[in-house]
């Protein structure tokens, strides 16, 4: 077959699905870039085929409809580099696309005949998800809900014209209305629980000032991860929990990975959210033993996370993180937020310890209790790393999965 996959950065989730269909299968990429130089190149022997925005969005555009506008740019620039690959001979008997940023809106007008597979990542909800969930960062605009409707046009437009779809977590899932659901199946994008596995003989060299520092597994290391280090993802109540953190473990030292910028929420009203939350806490903390390591390369990732001794995930009720699971994977034991996303996967007590999202001192307390008793640490990462296997499993669970649903999307 000729498969196309549409991501604004693919291949984004379709990561391990792309690669395994490229071995029977014709399989092309639909990308956004803002290089105008770059039209095309391959990522893993896939051609991927970049559109352009022909324009930003329009200055004085009514507020309510700016991000409507924003997709129908993006949409009408894939929609033209699909024109493109009809005209020079492509055409697809299965589209593959990630309708988040609008892409994949007019696909269909190109294509009316391929089978169109949506991926559900997140539908926004006025109550019981992420919008206003945090009482430090309430939006109190009367018309924010007009503004989540219409933030949700582009769901309803693309998920009616799908043959298929397919959501990674039975909670993200939910959030779709019952009608969008019924084409919806849940199978996760798959964790590599071979490559991402405990490593006893882990370590790492950090440079701090003119002193190079290593650490091992022998040492206590309590790691954060988030791909923007913000309010979405609980850095705030992390930080605020340090002071008691530190103080009870002196020896223990935070590896802290993720950027300086924002991907989810707002920015703050200056600076980044980093030194905002940093700024509160540092004059209560030994911030010699406070490693921020910024945004890093897959493979040093990974050492980090199997170092950890105690790993904090936190996260609104939004879109379950990669980081999460793959730091089950590798037996980290995790202290995560009593928030809906995570009562899929963290089993109290079992396989990691829910403490409540804003109670920064709880969050303290369950990090140090652990930090105590590492034996009782160490079961619930195993636990942790038997569960990822067992549900999550890339090779032999979500990837067998994954090409089942494309079969069916086939025969639909």
């Amino acid at each position: 077959m000729n498969i196309l996959f549409i991501h604004q950065n693919f291949p984004g989730q379709f990561v391990h699905l792309a690669q395994a269909l490229k071995a029977k299968h014709q399989v092309v990429g639909i990308a956004c870039t803002s290089d105008r130089k770059l039209e095309k190149k391959d990522w893993m022997d896939i051609p991927i085929h970049y559109y352009h925005p022909s324009q930003s969005s329009t200055q004085g555009v009514h507020p309510w409809a700016a991000d409507y506008e924003t997709k129908v740019i993006r949409a009408q620039g894939a929609f033209l580099k699909a024109q493109e690959l009809k005209e020079a001979g492509f055409t697809p008997d299965i589209i593959v696309a990630h309708p988040g940023w609008g892409e994949s809106l007019f696909i269909k007008q190109v294509w009316p005949k391929a089978k169109l597979g949506l991926y559900g990542e997140f539908f926004y909800k006025t109550e019981g998800g992420d919008v206003n969930f945090d009482p430090e960062f309430i939006d109190s605009d009367p018309s924010l809900s007009c503004r989540i409707v219409l933030k949700n046009t582009v769901n309803h437009l693309h998920f009616h014209e799908a043959d298929a779809s397919i959501s990674p977590t039975q909670w993200q899932a939910s959030t779709y209305p019952e009608n969008l659901r019924k084409k919806m199946s849940v199978i996760h994008d798959g964790i590599d629980t071979d490559l991402l596995a405990p490593n006893p003989e882990a370590f790492i060299s950090l440079k701090s000032g003119d002193e190079v520092l290593k650490f091992t597994r022998e040492d206590e290391i309590i790691t954060f991860v988030n791909r923007n280090l913000e309010p979405y993802r609980g850095y705030h109540t992390f930080m605020r929990s340090l002071p008691a953190i530190l103080k009870a473990r002196p020896k223990a030292h935070v590896l802290i990975v993720g950027g300086d910028g924002a991907s989810y929420g707002g920015k703050p009203p200056s600076g980044t959210w980093k030194e905002k939350f940093f700024d509160e806490v540092k004059d209560q903390i030994d911030t010699s033993r406070v490693h921020f390591f910024g945004n890093l390369d897959y493979a040093t990732y990974i050492t980090v996370m199997q170092l950890s001794k105690v790993h904090v995930y936190l996260t609104y009720p939004f879109v379950l993180s990669w980081s999460l699971l793959e730091a089950m994977s590798m037996g980290a034991c995790v202290v995560a937020s009593d928030t809906a996303p995570l009562q899929e996967v963290i089993i109290d007590n079992m396989t990691g310890r829910l403490v409540n999202f804003f109670d920064h001192q709880a969050l303290a307390n369950s990090v140090i209790q652990l930090l105590y008793y590492p034996e009782h640490a160490k079961i619930i990462g195993e636990n942790a790393r038997n569960f990822v296997k067992d549900h999550y499993d890339l090779k032999r669970i979500c990837l067998p999965k994954q090409l089942e649903w494309i079969e069916h999307l086939a025969q639909q």
